[in-house]
């Protein structure tokens, strides 16, 4: 084992203390050492967006980012954006009902970039989705699925029906 440091951070809400190679990216310490798979590694150069996470509450590229860059940070991966094990959030909700996935490769990353997109831009046009997305590779949907569920998590979130 190469050099090493000792870090604290919170994920979806729970502290976990471990020991890191400082070389261990955080998407490596998400999947292998606190078991969390649902972050993905694609392309493991910052390019597809599948591993991106909040952390502090912003969209990262887990596979950029050190794990020991996050000590003392607060980190949600999409094991994290459920309300309950048995209950979906308003987004995961919309991506089930609008054909929002096939494979589900790319699925967390676009849940976890829609989080934040949705929570600073709350009533979006179908041209800011588009925008917001384009940071995540899908190679499956044609991406109008992912779009449809978008704005209509936008109006979950709202309050009103589901379209």
């Amino acid at each position: 084992m190469g050099e090493t440091r000792k870090i604290a951070v919170t994920v979806n809400g729970k502290r976990y203390e471990s020991e890191v190679e400082v070389r261990l990216t955080l998407a490596d310490f998400l999947r292998h050492t606190l078991g969390l798979t649902g972050t993905h590694l694609g392309c493991e150069h910052g390019v597809c967006g599948a591993c991106t996470i909040l952390l502090d509450g912003l969209t990262a590229r887990s596979c950029l980012t050190l794990a020991v860059q996050a000590n003392g940070h607060a980190i949600t991966t999409v094991e994290g954006l459920a309300p309950g094990p048995d209950k979906l959030n308003p987004l995961q909700e919309a991506f089930r009902d609008n054909h929002g996935l096939q494979c589900g490769f790319c699925t967390p990353g676009m849940l976890i970039t829609l989080t934040e997109f949705l929570r600073d831009n709350p009533n979006p046009t179908e041209q800011e989705v588009r925008i917001a997305i384009s940071g995540n590779l899908c190679r499956c949907t044609g991406y109008q699925g992912i779009v449809l569920a978008a704005l209509d998590a936008a109006k979950r979130l709202q309050g009103a029906a589901p379209a």
